[in-house]
């Protein structure tokens, strides 16, 4: 998994390539973990580049949500396709969190 973030007025898009599984979800919650402790409070996952995402990585989605949550924060999606567009929509993450068809779309809506 790679993961990489850049800055967009306020909010943070955090790219994430590969897999998001049992092995690499520890990581990726620290990851954005550390960016909350940093004071930044609104994400966009772009997952454009996930190839996979497991249930360990929708529980690290689930965790860091709470957590933004409690710190008045937001996380958003973008970039869903393919195997993970479908895991999203059978776990109910749809009616969870907003997703957005490109970076672009979810900073003009925010």
């Amino acid at each position: 998994m790679e993961i990489t973030n850049r800055q967009e007025k306020e909010i943070t898009i955090v790219a994430v390539k590969g897999r998001i599984d049992g092995i690499t979800a520890p990581e990726f919650e620290t990851y954005l973990s550390e960016l909350i402790a940093q004071g930044r409070r609104s994400f966009i996952i772009n997952c454009s580049g996930l190839e996979y995402i497991s249930s360990a990585g929708l529980r690290s989605i689930l965790i860091i949500a709470k957590r933004l949550k409690t710190e008045q924060g937001n996380i958003y999606f973008s970039g869903l396709k393919g195997a993970v567009e479908e895991v999203f929509k059978i776990s109910g993450f749809y009616s969870l969190f907003k997703i957005y068809d490109s970076d672009a779309s979810a900073l003009n809506n925010i």
